[in-house]
Order: C-alpha cells, then sequence, then structure tokens
C-alpha cells in the first residue's frame, strides 16, 4: 500500500499529545462493508452500507475500490455519468485513473494523489484506466467519498482540484509510531490541501504493530474510521476492528487508533481513513447520481440531464458514452 511513504518518520512535524482532560471518543458502531461492483465492473466495498446517514452526514456514501489485482484486459471504470448536489473526492493509492468532466476538469491520478469533483449545479464525468494499465493489468486500490453540500451551495459552479501526493501535508504521532497523510482539513494546526464547501477533514493513518494514535479531532465534527487493512482496536473502549469495517464514533475531543501488536504478513500495519466534518443536518433527497434536499429537485436533476442541460461530453471523448443510475 504505497500511497505516499516515508523512510523515516522520525523526521516528520507531530500531531500534539493530548491535553489534561481530553475526552477520547468511544465508538457508537462498528459495521462490515459489503462487496459488490460498480461502473463497467469493478470490485468495491460499500464503506457506509448499514449506517445511518445522520451518523453520516455531511458524508453520503464511500466506495473502496480494489484491491485488486487485475490481469491484463481486466481492468474497468466507469462510463459518463452525471452529478448534482455533492462533491465526489477519489483517493488513489495504488495504481492509476484518468478523469474528464464537462466543465474541463481532468487528468490522471496515481499512487497517493486525490480528485476533488464539485458537481454543484451539474456536471458530466468519466473515470477510468488510462490504456495502458488496461493493456498491462496491475494493482489497483483506491476510495471514493461522497461529500454533501448545504443547500445554499448546490448550485454551485462545478469545481476541479487536482491533489498531487506530495501536496498532502505528513505529519506523525508523538512517537512517530504512525504516520499520517492529511489530504484535508485541520488536523492538529496542520492543513491539508483539499478545498471544501463543507468544513471537514480527512486523513490516511498507517498504525504501526503496537502503535497508538490518538488524533486531535474538532469537537463539532462527526468522526468516522474506515480499515483498509490490517487489525487493531479505536475509540477509548479499544474496539477490535478489520480489514473492510467503519467505526462511527460519539463526542470528544480525540480519536484514538492502535495497531494490533500481530498482523499478517500481507497487511504489516494497520491503516485506516479518519473522517470527519460538521453536520449539514439539513433533508436529503437522493436518488443515483443525484444528492438534493427534496424529491422534486431530484426529479429536476433528471429532467435537466435527459434535457442535456448538465453539459455536454467533450468532443474528443464523444466515444465514450453512455451513463449509469449510481456510478462512481
Amino acid at each position: 500500500m504505497p500511497a505516499v511513504t516515508v523512510e523515516d518518520t522520525t523526521t516528520l512535524a507531530r500531531v500534539p499529545v493530548p491535553a489534561p482532560g481530553t475526552v477520547r471518543r468511544r465508538v457508537r458502531s462498528v459495521t462490515t462493508a459489503p462487496r459488490g461492483f460498480e461502473g463497467e465492473g469493478f470490485p468495491v466495498r460499500r464503506a457506509f452500507a448499514g449506517v445511518d446517514l445522520r451518523d453520516l452526514d455531511p458524508f453520503i456514501h464511500m466506495d473502496q475500490m480494489g484491491e485488486v489485482e487485475y490481469a491484463p484486459g481486466e481492468p474497468k471504470g466507469t462510463s459518463w455519468h452525471p452529478h448534482r448536489g455533492f462533491e465526489t473526492v477519489t483517493y488513489i493509492i495504488d495504481g492509476t485513473f484518468e478523469h474528464a468532466d464537462s466543465h474541463g476538469g481532468g487528468g490522471s491520478i496515481t499512487n497517493g494523489d486525490t480528485q476533488w469533483m464539485t458537481a454543484g449545479g451539474g456536471v458530466l464525468h468519466i473515470e477510468r484506466p488510462p490504456e495502458s494499465l488496461v493493456l498491462s493489468g496491475g494493482l489497483f486500490h483506491g476510495l471514493q467519498l461522497w461529500v454533501n453540500l448545504p443547500k445554499a451551495q448546490k448550485w454551485v459552479e462545478p469545481r476541479y482540484q487536482d491533489l498531487r501526493a506530495d501536496q498532502s501535508v505528513l505529519l506523525a504521532s508523538p512517537d512517530a509510531g504512525a504516520f499520517l497523510r492529511v489530504i484535508a482539513g485541520d488536523v492538529g494546526g496542520h492543513a491539508g490541501p483539499g478545498t471544501t464547501y463543507t468544513p471537514m477533514a480527512m486523513v490516511h493513518a498507517t498504525i504501526a504493530p503496537g502503535a497508538t494514535l490518538d488524533l486531535p479531532w474538532e469537537p463539532d465534527f462527526n468522526a468516522l474510521v474506515y480499515v483498509l487493512s490490517g487489525n487493531g482496536t479505536v475509540g477509548a473502549g479499544d474496539q477490535p476492528v478489520t480489514g473492510g469495517q467503519l467505526a462511527v464514533f460519539g463526542p470528544g475531543d480525540t480519536v484514538t487508533v492502535k495497531g494490533a501488536l500481530n498482523q499478517d504478513s500481507r497487511t504489516p500495519s494497520l491503516d485506516v481513513v479518519v473522517l470527519g466534518g460538521r453536520p449539514i443536518r439539513e433533508p436529503i433527497a437522493m436518488y443515483g447520481p443525484f444528492v438534493m434536499n427534496t424529491r422534486e429537485e431530484v426529479r429536476d436533476a433528471f429532467t435537466d440531464w435527459q434535457g442535456g442541460r448538465l453539459g455536454s461530453i467533450p468532443a474528443q471523448h464523444v466515444a465514450h458514452t453512455g451513463v449509469r443510475g449510481q456510478a462512481d
């Protein structure tokens, strides 16, 4: 799991030691993500399946894409599809993905890169592996997160952020046993590169066996930990977790994650994504690729898409047509 790595974590800036009186958050629930397929057939785990949207707010949906070793000719992506009312955040850990959208955003992202697309009032986009990866096959692993937009921002102009791996803010726990990549938000006074409409934070952390990460967390943010791989515990009560599980935390100032002493040879450390944001607490009406506040707004989104008012496929991409209901 390369993403961004460093040879010596002791050279990095540290997150602060919890202050006296800090409240470590307890775990409210742990769920296991079911497996499925997305787009043209790439395997995913539905990280938020079975979790109440009120516990996820401001987040809507997250897929762990892969981890899969493709044979030549097997890599798959999505066809052209619309979005309105939210943001998609695609974080590639291993492999390469290409993005294009009707607003002119796009590019190729690879190990540790993130693309942050604000759909706002409406956009068409496509994500797929490059032809070279389709021909050669290879390892592919990543995440896609959907971040809701408040009602006041649902109609903003579409925006694309190309966040390179070397832009991530790299930190370590006080004893350097945990290595953090801050993609968005402020963690212990260190701000990641992602610009967000909804106040939030997103961190990819690697915790060594036996190490503990006490991560300062905004008290008015919710807190979620999704396990990419490895074994460990989370929360003040040391709730056991393993790959493909999501922990939802209660209130407090700090998110605690510990790496188990014994890890299997394929996953020598505990890798997690820590997410949190300030809940929007607005009505949600969603269907397929649209996340709005009312059913009427969702119907309008479908009408606008069918009427060609969500943008046009750029001429150089016209060959890649077709739309799926809830493609990422």
